[in-house]
């Protein structure tokens, strides 16, 4: 089991010796010894919590807790609060600005131990939550919620530098005769294979395939322009076949197959992630309406979407 990550920091080095003495043995430390090191190490390292220093020179911990609460991606880190000043409306300051306790110092090891442990395990418990609440229970993917929010994400960061986003939505061929023959367990476990093919075909660390509802997928693939996205969607198409899913009742293939839509487009400001989920669908659409078991794709741009709206 991968240990935890503990960020301290604290301008006295003797301070985080005493506290790396009592925390090594459970959890992976590292240190800063300024307010700027901690932010910088914090968006390097994504720690599981971090204890930090109120006072210190320059930068102090309030305002170091103050951008850690700001950042996005910093945001949901717990930070507990060292201090030697024992004192009321600091205290009441730091819980403000979004800390979650206080240790004061001279450091007690028990207690310091005790608190990171609880925390340490409530943040756990709160990223399990969080993860159930963007992943497909069935399939193990990501759902629409998470796949939405990723999209929106990518186009915003393409939009800077004008690369290239694929979305490509595919659609289980025949589906409800699939479970009206063979019933809805059987169902439930083709969208499972079809899910897993899904995940061998899109290989890239950045790439992010998704259960979009019922038997309909999707995946959005950063920096892949149109060739490339076909590439993907034909390998799709194939891991899908190669499951060898018998399907007595298709019009189509005695197995199961998968219609595909692909949108490719280069990312501008101003266009919105909609885009290419309507772009996607409508090629998906054409797939259907052209005997099924195949894919169609589009390049389109912001001014192509225009005429359909």
């Amino acid at each position: 089991m991968t240990r935890s990550t503990i960020l301290i920091v604290d301008d006295e080095i003797s301070n985080i010796e005493i506290m790396n003495a009592v925390l090594e043995d459970d959890y992976e430390v590292c240190f800063s010894t300024s307010g700027q090191q901690a932010l910088d190490t914090a968006r390097a390292v994504s720690p599981d919590l971090i204890l930090l220093d109120v006072l210190m020179p320059g930068m102090d911990g309030f305002e170091v807790c103050r951008q850690l609460k700001e950042d996005p991606n910093l945001a949901d880190i717990p930070v507990i609060f060292t201090t030697g000043l024992g004192d009321t409306e600091d205290e009441m300051r730091g819980l403000a600005l979004g800390a979650i306790d206080y240790v004061t110092k001279p450091i007690q090891p028990a207690i310091l131990r005790a608190r990171v442990g609880n925390h340490v395990e409530l943040k756990r418990l709160r990223d399990q939550l969080a993860s159930l609440a963007v992943t497909d229970a069935l399939t193990g993917l990501s759902n629409r919620r998470q796949m939405e929010r990723a999209l929106e994400a990518e186009t915003a960061r393409l939009a800077r530098t004008g690369d290239w986003l694929t979305v490509i939505m595919l659609d289980i061929d025949f589906f409800k005769q699939f479970n009206d023959t063979y019933g809805h367990l059987a169902g439930d476990r083709c969208i499972v294979m079809v899910g897993a093919a899904l995940a061998r075909a899109v290989k890239r660390a950045s790439d992010l395939p998704a259960r979009y509802g019922g038997e309909e997928f999707a995946c959005i693939l950063p920096n892949l322009d149109p060739q490339g996205a076909e590439l993907i969607a034909r390998d799709i198409r194939l891991h899908v076949q190669s499951l060898n899913i018998p399907h007595e009742c298709s019009q189509i293939s005695p197995f199961i197959t998968v219609s595909i839509g692909v949108a490719s487009a280069r990312c501008h400001a101003g266009m919105s992630p909609d885009l290419w989920i309507k772009e996607a669908d409508r090629q998906l659409y054409r797939s259907k309406q052209g005997g099924r078991d195949c894919i169609s794709a589009i390049e389109f741009t912001a001014a192509d979407t225009n005429l359909h709206a």
